[in-house]
Parts: C-alpha cells; sequence; structure tokens
C-alpha cells in the first residue's frame, strides 16, 4: 500500500483507487477468469482480466483464493418499508421512498448474504399501490440508498386480501375509467380558460373542446392522485403486475395493453402461473418468480402429490427469470445463491442460474446498465466469497458496494455472537457476573459453618451446668 493511500485511511476516506488481485472472476456476463484482478477508481469498474495495470496510488486487496463475483440482487421486496401495504386498494400517489427505513436489519442481513441492490415496492396485497425504487443496503437516509428512485408502479390482478376477483377488476377497470373522465376534464378546462384570457366565447363542441385543450396542458397542472397514473398510461413510468394464478396471466396482459403500459410492465408472477408459459413467453416481458420455487398439487384422482420445480419448466421454455429469496423458509432459501443452486441441481443451465439472481434482475428493475454483472463502466458492487457462489459451504467474506467496502465477515459482531464467537471485551462480562454469586455462595457458607460451630448441639449443657430447656 502506497503512502498516499494509508493517508487516505487514516482521514477515513475511502481509497480512490481500488485493485483486488488475485481471485477467481465470475463475471456473469463473459467468460470466467481463472486468476485476476479488477480495478476500481471513483466507484467504476475500470478494468479487469488476468493481467490489469495497478496504478501506484491504488490500494491493493489480496484475494487469493477467493471469488469474485457481481453483488447480488433483490427484485422484488417489502422488507425495508415500515409497512407493507397500505389499507386503500387505490394509492399511486405513494413513494417507498417515504416508508423506507434505512435501520432496519433487513438491510444489514442482506448485506450479510451478498445482496447490493434490493427493489423495495409495496406487498402484493393491493390492487395498484405504490412507486418502488432501488437501493443499496448501507445508508443513513433514503437518498444516500438509493440508486435508483423511480422504477414503477406495483399493480395486482390477483384478488387483494378480503377482496375477490370481480371487485379486484372492477376496481382497476374504473380507476383507469376515472382516469380518462379526468384528463377529458382537464383539457376541457384548459382550452375554457385559454378562451378566457382572450375574452373569447366558446364556439366548439365538448370533443372538439376537449381536443384542443389537451395540447394546452402541461405536467405541473395534474394532481397528485393522478400524476403517476398518467406517466404509467403514457409509457413514462414501469409497472409490476402481480398475478397469483395461471387464470390472471392473459387478464394481466390484457389490462396492460389496454392501459398503455405493456412495454414497460414486468410480470410477479404466484406459484401456479407456469402453467400459462406459453402466453407467458408469447409477451416477452422480464419476470420474477414466487419464493417458494416448488409448485405441489394433488391429482383429484390418484390423491397422489406431484411436484413441478418452477423455474425449469421456464429454462426449457427459453424465458428468462429472476428469483427472489425466500426469508421465511425455515431452510437456506433466504440465500439468493442458494436459490440458484437449487436450479442448478434440478437441472438448469449454471449459467442460466446465475443471471437469474444478477444481470436478470437488474434489467427487470431499470439498473441493467449500471449493475447486475462485472464489466468495465459498471459500479463496482463486488460481493468477495471464500469459494463458488454456488457451493452449499460457501460464504461472503467481503462485499464493495461503489467501490466501498461496506461489509467484512471478520468485523461482523453479530455474527460472532450468533456463532458463539464473540470478541474478547463481550466475552469476559458474562464470565464476572457468574463469579459474583460464587463469591457470595462462599461466604454464605463459611457463615454458616461459624454459626454451627458457635451453636450448641442438641442435648448438650449449656456452660453453667444447668440442664438445657426443653422447647
Amino acid at each position: 500500500m502506497t503512502l498516499a493511500a494509508i493517508a487516505r485511511l487514516a482521514h477515513g476516506v475511502p481509497p480512490a483507487k481500488v485493485a483486488l488481485q488475485g481471485g477467481r472472476i465470475i463475471p456473469v456476463v463473459g467468460e470466467e477468469i481463472a486468476k485476476g484482478t479488477i480495478l476500481i477508481e471513483n466507484e467504476r469498474i475500470t478494468a479487469l482480466g488476468e493481467h490489469v495495470e495497478v496504478p501506484y496510488d491504488a490500494m491493493v486487496v489480496d484475494v487469493s483464493g477467493k471469488v469474485l463475483f457481481p453483488g447480488m440482487i433483490d427484485p422484488h421486496s417489502s422488507r425495508g418499508l415500515d409497512i407493507a401495504n397500505e389499507n386503500l386498494p387505490v394509492t399511486p400517489y405513494l413513494d417507498a421512498y417515504d416508508a423506507l427505513d434505512p435501520s432496519k436489519l433487513y438491510f444489514e442481513d442482506a448485506l450479510r448474504d451478498g445482496i447490493t441492490s434490493i427493489h423495495v415496492i409495496v406487498s402484493n396485497n393491493c390492487v395498484i399501490g405504490g412507486l418502488g425504487r432501488v437501493v443499496h443496503p448501507i445508508g443513513l437516509t433514503p437518498d444516500e440508498m438509493t440508486l435508483q428512485p423511480t422504477t414503477g408502479l406495483k399493480i395486482g390482478v390477483s384478488p387483494k386480501q378480503g377482496s375477490d376477483r370481480l371487485v379486484q377488476m372492477a376496481t382497476l377497470r374504473e380507476t383507469f375509467r376515472e382516469l380518462k373522465d379526468y384528463l377529458d376534464k382537464l383539457a376541457e378546462q384548459k382550452y375554457e380558460e385559454s378562451l378566457k384570457k382572450k375574452e373569447e366565447e366558446i364556439d366548439v363542441g365538448p370533443d372538439e373542446a376537449i381536443k384542443r385543450g389537451k395540447e394546452l396542458v402541461r405536467p405541473e397542472d395534474y394532481d397528485d392522485a393522478h400524476r403517476n397514473l398518467v406517466k404509467l398510461t403514457r409509457g413514462e413510468l414501469g409497472a409490476f403486475i402481480y398475478c397469483d394464478r395461471a387464470s390472471d396471466v392473459a387478464r394481466t396482459i390484457g389490462v396492460a395493453k389496454e392501459n398503455g403500459f405493456f412495454t414497460r410492465s414486468v410480470l410477479v408472477l404466484g406459484p401456479d402461473c407456469f402453467k400459462a408459459i406459453d402466453e407467458i413467453k408469447a409477451a416477452g416481458r422480464p419476470i420474477v418468480l414466487f419464493s417458494d420455487l416448488i409448485y405441489r398439487e394433488r391429482d383429484p384422482v390418484s390423491g397422489k402429490i406431484a411436484e413441478t420445480f418452477v423455474p425449469k419448466v421456464f429454462a426449457d421454455a427459453g424465458v428468462a427469470f429472476s428469483l427472489q429469496p425466500n426469508p421465511d423458509a425455515s431452510l437456506a432459501e433466504r440465500y439468493l445463491n442458494y436459490q440458484a443452486s437449487r436450479c442448478v441441481r434440478n437441472g438448469i443451465a449454471r449459467k442460466t442460474a446465475l443471471e437469474s439472481i444478477t444481470i436478470n434482475p437488474a434489467k427487470a428493475v431499470g439498473v441493467g446498465d449500471r449493475v447486475g454483472s462485472l464489466e468495465v463502466g459498471k459500479i463496482a458492487n463486488i460481493v468477495v466469497f471464500n469459494g463458488d457462489p454456488l457451493d452449499f459451504d460457501t460464504w461472503v467474506d467481503l462485499v464493495y458496494i461503489k467501490g466501498i467496502k461496506a461489509y467484512d465477515r471478520t468485523t461482523d459482531v453479530r455474527l460472532k455472537q450468533l456463532l458463539g464467537e464473540e470478541p474478547k471485551e463481550v466475552a469476559e462480562k458474562p464470565e464476572e457476573k457468574k463469579e459474583q454469586p460464587k463469591e457470595k455462595a462462599e461466604e454464605k457458607k463459611s457463615g454458616e459453618e461459624d454459626s454451627a460451630k458457635e451453636a450448641p448441639n442438641k442435648g448438650d449443657k449449656p456452660s453453667d451446668g444447668s440442664e438445657p430447656k426443653k422447647p
């Protein structure tokens, strides 16, 4: 390490240049490098390969024997919010920014698990929810955490809790009908206002007034309740559409096409949506699979339970997909790389599995040009594993976000406590507490022995020679 690099660290300033040297590089896009170097300058990857010239003022980190992998991406999560959903069914004016809680332990766990980008958006229990955003799991404020401030609106075609499909679809259609009425009234109003300024009378019918008025409406004229819906229907905003069942897929595609946001939609699929694989493939939109990758169904005739590994259906059909972690599972499904390893175990190509937790979700949430792979020019979000990312015995050693070390397993106090490897100063305190009762017990014991010596035994005569008193 150079004197310049040492000086920067002494003042708490992250080094402008970092070289991760000697590790195996899995870029996801492109061929693997058995032993190479990644050079980071000002948050971006500027070079990677077997032979990289390291600048004299770069901080060199020896990662020999380690594996360098793109930071994994959670494509759909409400766990970073203080509340998953509002009670109101239609809330397009809400923004995940206002409910984002940087102090959530979820973000700490995400770093520990190698997740460097999270698409935070309201849960599936809605008709039209608020805006989502992509964040890094580190930062003191939502602004510091944000990678992509706006991704799209959450839309639910499958019924929300306490509702049914009739009400869900009726509410959805009514919302877009009301939007059209609002835009027509606003356009007519703007045309009338323009005539008043000229002191002219209205000389056309309502339809013509609406047509002329649309040209006069400015973006700031829309109210908060409709602004995001206007952007959505004009293709200026994406949509993450949740459908729980295969029967909802056709309705999902229909709603998106009818209202002008199909080309910017992402399908968030439920457990049995693989049954509509032909419609999904024809749609050609990015998809996010349900966190439980196995679908179980009982045969109505034989009563036997049949299992389907859902990602295999999509892989066989040539449909790219993104995986979600399952934090509520009792096994290791909370780790994205474990989800990917299950894909390989069930016959899916290794490259396809790795893409499902990196570049595919990055593209789905609109940040594929910045993260999701190790390429020159991309943000240096890098995970350093102690082994192959799809090996069950592998863990995360280091995490770099924007080229800055955000996680180090050797200094993870909470993890050490869970593993029974507390730091020395923490481990000494319980021992001190245990010694105190021991000392008190010894004092109590010695006191009882002294009392026993002083007290006369039963049947002994008092020192004055008289008979002992009967009780």
